[in-house]
C-alpha cells in the first residue's frame, strides 16, 4: 500500500511510517510531496496521506498523528503506548517537557533532518533509533 505524507519529515512524520512499517503495512511504499500537494498526489496514487492537516491519520483531539494511527489499527502494546507518550511529547511543541526523553528525541530528528535531507534516506536511518526506543519501552512496560 501508498502512505503519503508532507515532505521533510520530522519525529511524526519518521514515527508513523516505522509504525506503519512494523505494525500495519510491513510493504508500505512512502511517498513525500510539498503540503499544498499532498491531497493530489493521494487521490492520484490512491496513497493513505498521514500527519497532513485535515486527514483522518493527522492531529487530532490533542492527538498527534503516531496516536491517531495507533486509535485507527487498535494497537493495543503498552510499549507503544509508551512510545506514543514521547512521540507526542517531542512533537507537539508546547507538551516538549512532558516527557524526560522528548527533547533527545526532536534533539535526534534534528540532526537526521540535516545530515539526511532526503525524506527516504532520513526514514532508513531512523528507523534504528525507533527500533531501538521501541526496545526501551518494551523494558520499561515489562
Amino acid at each position: 500500500m501508498k502512505w503519503i505524507t508532507r515532505s521533510h519529515v520530522h519525529v511524526d512524520r519518521v514515527a508513523c511510517p516505522w509504525l506503519i512499517t512494523r505494525f500495519v503495512d510491513n510493504q508500505a511504499e512512502f511517498l513525500f510531496a510539498p503540503k499544498n500537494q499532498v491531497e493530489k498526489i493521494a487521490a492520484e496514487t490512491g496513497a493513505i496521506p498521514f500527519d497532513v492537516p485535515g486527514v483522518e491519520l493527522g492531529h487530532h483531539e490533542g492527538r498527534c498523528s503516531f496516536e491517531s494511527i495507533i486509535a485507527k489499527y487498535d494497537l493495543r502494546d503498552p510499549a507503544l503506548a509508551r512510545l506514543a507518550q514521547i512521540v507526542h511529547a517531542a512533537d507537539v511543541a508546547p507538551d516538549i517537557d512532558r516527557d524526560p526523553i522528548a527533547r533527545g528525541l526532536e534533539a535526534i530528528a534534528t540532526g537526521f533532518s540535516l545530515r539526511f535531507p532526503n525524506d527516504a534516506d532520513n526514514l532508513a536511518r531512523q528507523f534504528e533509533v525507533y527500533d531501538a526506543l521501541y526496545a526501551w519501552c518494551r523494558l520499561q512496560v515489562a
